[in-house]
């Protein structure tokens, strides 16, 4: 059986899984990224909730004309922004295992910069 990478994808997830967790105070932040766009969650694992979610489909994002990698620096501004109004500060990142270049990458940096801590 040859291993696909959707199968590849969910056995690095799980990896992640076993050790990433969120709370109230640094939600696990959830990254999905599919070809047309890219989508950020906080999210609280013991309560079972979603906190906050940005993405490409945003409405200031969806109608900037840029490229992807820009597009998800975007979202990664957004969700800082979001997150430092509802007050949170930090976070734990969870790749959703994809790999750490491109699009995910600049994503991180962004929310970084705009003032996450993870």
């Amino acid at each position: 059986m040859a291993i696909t990478r959707e199968y590849r994808r969910n056995r690095i997830k799980q990896r992640i899984r076993k050790v990433v967790s969120g709370d109230a105070q640094s939600p696990r932040l959830s990254v999905f990224r599919s070809n047309k766009g890219i989508y950020v969650q906080l999210i609280d694992d013991n309560a079972g909730k979603t906190l906050l979610s940005a993405s490409s489909a945003d409405k200031g994002i969806a109608e900037a004309k840029v490229n992807k990698i820009d597009q998800a620096k975007l979202v990664g501004k957004a969700i800082a922004e979001k997150a430092a109004s509802a007050g949170i500060t930090s976070v734990r990142f969870d790749r959703n295992g994809y790999l750490y270049h491109g699009r995910v990458k600049s994503l991180a940096e962004a929310a970084r910069e705009a003032g996450l801590k993870f």
